[in-house]
């Protein structure tokens, strides 16, 4: 027997999922364990093997590939919980970073709140200024040395930073991502005054024009390497040591792997590694359920996350955005909010009720958990809203507090806005369904959608309790809650169900057409790289696909589009169907008439995506049906549940989810207990189990 692992390390919970390819899967959930991660991720594991009926040995020694996503990442830049970082920049630009390229006011920020300008600020710079420092050299934009690295400045900055107390060095030189020599021979130079000190390279990685997002993106991947370095590397130790056979592969934000002795060298890529997760998994089961268009939510401890599939594919993006600071690393196109089932709650020096960035994540966790946490958070107010049952979380096995839960909620909120705690608790429930459901409205409309034509898919902890509230003015036809075997670990399902996807660029600015010969050595180059990259993964594939595109833009315009670039030879004739193409795109986020062709069309980068299918089926199983619709054989009991600040308080039917089957239907308000999430099904909506066992929500 033969197993693939899939395992998401959330802000509060660990999520593992196994899939032996024989159509059994199993998962289990259990707390994440900071600061020392790798010990929930050894308690799923142990939990999987229980569940199986083997011991962690035998399922290691079995297993083909354990991938592994993480919202550490993502969560560290939110929440600006990470290392300390100097930059070495060329002689004259270090203040690109703080002068943002005129961006810093607007970046991730929707139509709405750019049009009010006085409110707009730019965010706290990602290093201070005293830990930026310049050295002396310069390579022009052809690639050509016009001043030398003068090395012994270099020596002399790198004792500075290290002198400061720095855990890591971002080097970001000029025209790096024409000839990297300088960078090199910087890193070079760092070792010999401190050899064990993490430093990133630009040209590493983000070979991509723009100096700005260039700079942020490598200090941000500095921010974040060092400490996920200090924890993927004991975790391979401890798998390999217990007799994992297979390779610990990291889940990066484009949708595929890489070694995790490798991952934290480009740390920023992990950065959406479980929203990847979620929308491979969404991707997986809208080929089974035979949906073409699907917003993927994801509301974990820390984070609210949601991606799109458009026409059964992933929505990819050349780059993110985080905090206002740009991310250029191919991904899945990734929109996070800090807004989780463990986003804290307060009152800002206005008297406006807040909710989130700030976690209380695994520990101390929310107040309700009984671990030492004061303040109170959104799983706080589920519990005093009724929404989470009294029995607690992971069936039974994390029970919960209300006591604390009204106490933490009755001083930092209901007092400070002069509510009662139910009053309170409703309005945190309420800001956190509305803050989710903007970003949502932003994510569809703004990438030139219309909402009526998705499904949402949702999935986490959290997401099955809020998705009906951040969804209700949404517009979408329906509503999937994937439960049955994966339940809120479908983001790990994803994981065990993906396949290998990297990416490989370069960038070279120049008027569009180019010659047919530069077209083929581009693309010749980034695919032997690709091949290179692949056969580093340790993983027999069935199969390799590789998609090429190019970023093309009007001149003048600043923002490209990428466009696919077609694979065959290339010929006079490629540059006019790869133009047909950008335009074709163009019009259809911009309006038709939009284009100019007048204006001139310009390349900038290059890319090959690669895509490897590992084999392993890992497909949801059908569930048994149900003699009818009525679902009574299921029902608990009911409790007194506050869904809406209007109605208050009412008894609503609860409905153990391992008595349902196929064709039940409930009808709202009801309560849908799973050991690892609770569903709410709202009045004027109905819930239908379909045949894989997932709850479809539809509005009446």
């Amino acid at each position: 027997m033969s197993y693939a692992l899939g395992i998401d390390v959330g802000g509060t919970f660990t999520d593992a999922v196994a899939s032996d390819g024989a159509g059994r899967i199993v998962s289990a959930k259990t707390p994440t364990t900071p600061p020392h991660r790798e010990t929930g991720v050894m308690r799923a594991i142990e939990d999987i093997a229980g569940e199986l009926g083997i011991d962690v040995r035998e399922l290691l020694t079995q297993t083909d590939y354990i991938a592994h996503g993480t919202t550490a990442s993502i969560n560290a830049l939110v929440q600006g919980q990470v290392a300390d970082v100097g930059l070495i920049a060329t002689k004259g630009h270090r203040d690109a970073i703080y002068i943002m390229n005129a961006e810093g006011r607007t970046l991730g920020r929707s139509a709405h709140e750019v049009q009010d300008t006085l409110r707009q600020r730019k965010p706290a710079p990602l290093i201070p200024k005293y830990r930026a420092l310049e050295v002396t050299e310069r390579i022009d934009h052809a690639g050509k040395v016009l001043v030398p690295l003068d090395e012994d400045e270099v020596r002399s900055v790198a004792r500075t930073l290290v002198d400061q107390g720095v855990e890591a060095i971002a080097v970001c030189l000029l025209w790096s991502f024409k000839n990297d020599a300088h960078e090199r021979r910087v890193r070079e130079l760092v070792h010999e005054v401190a050899p064990d000190l993490y430093v990133t390279l630009s040209s590493e990685v983000i070979p991509r024009i723009r100096e700005f997002s260039r700079t942020s993106t490598t200090i941000m991947n500095a921010q974040i390497g060092p400490r996920l370095r200090t924890y993927l590397l004991p975790l391979q130790r401890q798998l390999e040591e217990r007799g994992l056979k297979g390779p610990l592969l990291v889940m990066q934000s484009e949708g595929g792997t890489i070694t995790a002795d490798r991952a934290p060298e480009h740390a920023i890529t992990t950065v959406g590694s479980v929203l990847s997760g979620g929308v491979i998994g969404g991707t997986r089961l809208a080929q089974q359920l035979g949906h073409r268009n699907v917003i993927t939510t994801d509301v974990g401890g820390t984070t609210f996350l949601a991606g799109l599939i458009v026409d059964g594919e992933p929505v990819m993006a050349p780059g993110s955005v985080v905090n206002q600071f740009p991310i250029n690393a191919a991904t899945i196109r990734v929109h996070t909010i800090g807004s989780g089932g463990g986003a804290l709650a307060c009152v800002d020096r206005g008297g406006n009720l807040r909710l989130g960035p700030q976690s209380a994540e695994a520990v101390p966790g929310p107040a309700c958990y009984g671990n030492g946490g004061t303040r109170p958070t959104n799983t706080d107010a589920n519990l005093v809203l009724g929404i989470l049952g009294p029995g607690g979380l992971l069936g039974g096995r994390k029970p919960l507090r209300t006591d604390l839960a009204r106490e933490a909620i009755r001083a930092h909120v209901a007092e400070p806005l002069g509510l009662t705690v139910e009053e309170a608790a409703i309005a945190i429930h309420e800001v956190q369904n509305a803050q989710a459901g903007d970003l949502l409205r932003r994510a569809v409309v703004q990438a030139g959608h219309d909402p009526r034509d998705f499904v949402v898919y949702a999935f986490g902890g959290a997401g099955p309790a809020h998705c009906a509230g951040y969804c209700q003015d949404l517009g979408v036809s329906e509503i999937v809650i994937p439960l049955g075997p994966v339940a809120s670990a479908f983001s790990a399902y994803g994981l065990a169900a993906s396949d290998i996807a990297m990416s490989a660029e370069l960038s070279d600015p120049s008027a569009f057409p180019v010659d047919p010969g530069v077209l083929a050595a581009h693309y010749a180059r980034l695919e032997a790289d690709l091949r290179d990259a692949l056969a580093r993964q340790q993983v027999a594939f069935q199969d390799v696909v590789l998609q090429r595109e190019i970023d093309l833009r009007y001149s003048m315009q600043v923002t490209e589009l990428a466009t696919p670039v077609p694979d065959t030879e290339f010929t006079e004739h490629t540059a006019g169907e790869i133009l047909a193409r950008f335009e074709e795109n163009y019009e259809r986020i911009n309006g038709s008439g939009a284009g100019y062709r007048e204006a001139g069309v310009q390349a900038i980068t290059y890319r090959v995506r690669a895509k490897a299918a590992l084999g392993f089926p890992v497909e949801l199983p059908a569930v048994p049906e149900a003699a009818g619709p009525d679902p009574a054989e299921a029902l608990l009991g009911t409790r007194e549940v506050c869904l809406d600040s209007r109605t208050g308080y009412v008894p609503t039917p609860v409905y153990d989810y391992a008595s349902l089957r196929a064709g039940h239907e409930l009808v709202g308000p009801a309560i849908v207990d799973v050991p690892t999430t609770v569903v709410v099904v709202p009045a004027g909506a109905t819930g239908r189990v379909d045949r894989l066992g997932n709850l479809v929500l539809r509005y009446q």
